[in-house]
């Protein structure tokens, strides 16, 4: 897995985590992990958090423009995040960790995702089917 796919995964964890009620443990782990790589900047970086919060809460809940607005903030984190890995790529195996054990428990249910890699390898013979997921799946036959 690249530096960008990490930095875009962790960028949409992110303002999902700050989007949601415990926004305020999603800035303070945000926080913490900068503070590890960046100390000088982590009072702009908790400051700019604070701002998107306001921003998602005056967007629409709903519809184009509210996804829009959410989008283009997963965009600007991505981009904060990839530069930072990319001066330290020590920082991007922190990334990770961050993004599985703290922020994407913070996210709402329909919104976490996770990072990897599957490699699926099916063989059909005759009249057989394969079902393959890298998530969940539901099959309704009769």
């Amino acid at each position: 897995m690249n530096q960008v796919t990490v930095a875009a995964a962790a960028g949409d964890a992110i303002v999902d985590a700050v989007a949601a009620d415990s926004w305020r443990q999603a800035v303070n782990e945000v926080t913490g992990w900068w503070r590890r790589f960046r100390p000088d900047d982590v009072a702009t970086i908790e400051a700019e958090l604070v701002e998107i919060r306001e921003e998602i809460l005056a967007a629409p809940r709903s519809g184009p423009a509210g996804t829009t607005i959410m989008a283009e903030l997963a965009v600007e984190w991505k981009r904060k995040l990839t530069r930072l890995i990319r001066d330290d790529p020590t920082a991007e195996a922190e990334l990770r960790r961050l993004l599985d054990e703290r922020l994407q428990p913070l996210a709402p249910a329909g919104r976490r995702q996770r990072i990897g890699q599957v490699t699926m390898t099916a063989t059909s013979h005759d009249h057989s089917r394969v079902y393959q997921s890298a998530g969940d799946m539901t099959i309704n036959e009769r």
